[in-house]
């Protein structure tokens, strides 16, 4: 009763935080410019910024399957990829409850009787992989920002000590996972490159010509904002990154919130296919998938 309590109040908070942000980010620019520049963007490299994106996503969800072998489960990549893609709808469209990594879970604890715990394992490591890569490619960007004054050797030292300590950890209590490191973690960060090249095409497509490399740390830093649990999907706190960020920078704020939310547009895209699943269950081998408080009730058992 009271993990139902709590999941309700989570969800009603992320509602809040998301709305009273957006409300922030539309109090500081116009939408009907934002409106404007969205009907005159390019449609061609709208539709390659979304090839990029679904790029990233098979990506992501081969990383994870990466853990998942790791752990003794063997799914075809197929597979898995569906099952990623519900997962990214529970995420994006159902914020409340357990989300898409705890659906997961359920649902192959259900499927395959492995322990949850392991399951478990496998994403939060697979999670944690992501967000190497993400400040690994952060780090690199802020080298070619002068703006930021912060001296080279700062995020260089910061990657080689966390890099370091990261796979001394995994090598050490989570070996199994750490077999595979290298292929793993060379594909997180071919999951945040395609993302930087997608949020690169969205600049093209509204027309940028300029310097690109403020957008692309305003992006990734909105990237490890929405990493948070703050937000629905990391709507609103994208854009309030970007806020800032544009009168940091001096840069078009219109431009720059325009960016995020074409992004969060272009992954509610992809997620929104995970739902055909909800509907055509036979996908995933089964005539009925668990609902959201088979789930619930599930994860209340195992705490209980």
């Amino acid at each position: 009763m009271l993990m139902k309590f709590w999941r309700t109040t989570k969800t009603l908070l992320k509602i809040s935080v998301t709305a009273l942000a957006l409300y922030w980010v539309f109090g500081k620019v116009e939408p009907r410019d934002l409106r404007e520049a969205l009907v005159q963007s390019n449609p061609l490299f709208l539709v390659l910024a979304f090839i990029a994106y679904c790029g990233s996503i098979l990506i992501a969800s081969s990383r994870l399957n990466g853990f998942f072998k790791g752990m003794g489960l063997h799914l075809s990549e197929r597979y898995n990829l569906k099952l990623y893609l519900l997962g990214l709808f529970y995420n994006l469209f159902l914020p409340g409850g357990v989300g898409g990594d705890g659906y997961k879970i359920y649902f192959l604890r259900r499927k395959f009787h492995v322990k949850g715990r392991h399951l478990l394992t496998a994403v939060f490591f697979d999670r944690v992989s992501g967000l190497w890569a993400l400040c690994l490619i952060t780090a690199a960007l802020v080298l070619f920002i002068p703006q930021l004054n912060i001296p080279r050797e700062v995020p260089i030292a910061c990657v080689i000590a966390g890099s370091a300590a990261y796979y001394f950890v995994i090598n050490k209590y989570f070996n199994a996972f750490s077999r595979h490191f290298l292929i793993t973690h060379l594909k997180a960060l071919g999951v945040q490159s395609m993302q930087v090249v997608c949020a690169i095409l969205l600049l093209y497509a509204l027309g940028f010509d300029g310097k690109f490399s403020p957008y692309l740390f305003m992006f990734l830093l909105s990237s490890l904002v929405a990493v948070v649990p703050f937000t629905v999907g990391g709507l609103g706190a994208r854009e309030m990154v970007y806020v800032y960020g544009a009168e940091y920078f001096q840069l078009d704020a219109h431009l720059a919130v325009l960016i995020s939310l074409l992004f969060y547009l272009t992954s509610a895209l992809l997620a929104v296919m995970g739902s055909y699943f909800i509907f055509r269950p036979r996908g995933l081998g089964e005539d009925k998938l668990p609902t959201t408080d088979e789930v619930e009730r599930g994860v209340d058992d195992e705490n209980d």
